[in-house]
């Protein structure tokens, strides 16, 4: 894998992911070997964040390397220079660009003119790090990706998108449930499909919140609505608002099914504090799976390491 971008899961085989999460494991076991000494990425962020950057600086700093964090504010990424110039001028300094931006098509400048790897640390497509971190997390709660059944209430945003398709291309079952216009995009839904067909996995798409939950393994959610939009807020509260996660729709999953989400949780909006706090929550280790996640993703793209 070395030398090549992480834009979307689908850039990932389904035995390339399974690398990711068995080294991601050993790595969080074991500890982390100093992979990338001497090396530096560079973390372009047209977004804020708080688990995306200190998971990502925390994880090459780990492996031996650095990591340099560029606001949008100091780079003006597409505005004061142009992305293209952007990717070439890094490319002459950094190992690798880690890069956090609202259209996905700036990743696809940013890695058509880059000599190093380029990895999405979100769009507005795509989350694939959050993927690889939950995967990490249903392994070690569940022992396994293959049959899992996973009920996602809520927006098929780009959480939802990448988890999708990575958890069909793991054999798993992933079960969405949307109001009507909050759906999945037909394009994710036919890549989830299309994975599924070949792991023997499955994508269902409802309405239903008690339908999608109904003897699931996980429950997972997210907030209604992402950066970006927030001029739709009261519209999106009054679509989702039967869509909350309660105790009560928790008793409808199987008794040690366990809740996740990948934060910041807007509590008393997709979910209660009840169940946010309570002993089915593993939001803590989710997120803790971010660092150990990117941390098998930079070694694998930036060294060539495949295994820890």
């Amino acid at each position: 894998m070395r030398g090549r971008d992480l834009l979307s899961i689908t850039d990932l085989s389904p035995d390339e992911l399974a690398m990711l999460l068995r080294n991601a494991l050993a790595m969080k076991r074991d500890g982390t070997p100093p992979a990338l000494a001497g090396k530096t990425v560079a973390m372009l962020f047209e977004k804020p964040s708080l688990r995306t950057r200190v998971s990502f600086e925390v994880g090459m700093k780990q492996l031996g390397g650095d990591a340099i964090y560029l606001s949008q504010a100091e780079v003006g990424l597409g505005q004061r220079e142009p992305v293209k110039d952007v990717a070439r001028v890094l490319s002459r300094y950094v190992a690798g660009i880690v890069a956090r931006t609202y259209a996905q098509q700036t990743l696809h400048e940013l890695a058509a003119s880059a000599d190093v790897p380029v990895i999405n640390a979100l769009s507005d497509d795509e989350h694939p790090c959050q993927a690889l971190a939950d995967l990490l997390t249903v392994i070690e709660h569940k022992g396994r990706l293959d049959g899992i059944r996973l009920a996602y209430i809520g927006d098929g945003n780009n959480v939802a998108a990448s988890l999708a398709v990575a958890l069909a291309m793991a054999g798993g079952q992933f079960v969405i449930a949307s109001p009507d216009g909050y759906a999945l995009t037909p394009d994710v839904a036919a890549a989830a499909k299309g994975c599924a067909t070949k792991s023997g996995g499955a994508l269902e798409m409802v309405t239903a919140p008690e339908d999608a939950v109904r003897n699931a393994d996980i429950v997972y959610t997210d907030v209604w609505t992402s950066m970006g939009q927030e001029g739709s807020h009261r519209a999106r509260v009054e679509a989702f608002e039967a869509y909350q996660v309660t105790a009560e729709l928790m008793a409808l999953a199987k008794p040690d099914a366990i809740f996740m989400h990948d934060l910041p949780a807007h509590r008393g909006e997709e979910v209660t504090e009840e169940v946010i706090e309570g002993a089915q929550s593993v939001v803590f280790d989710q997120a803790e799976n971010r660092l150990h996640a990117q941390k098998a993703l930079l070694a694998a793209l930036m060294s060539g390491e495949t295994s820890p």
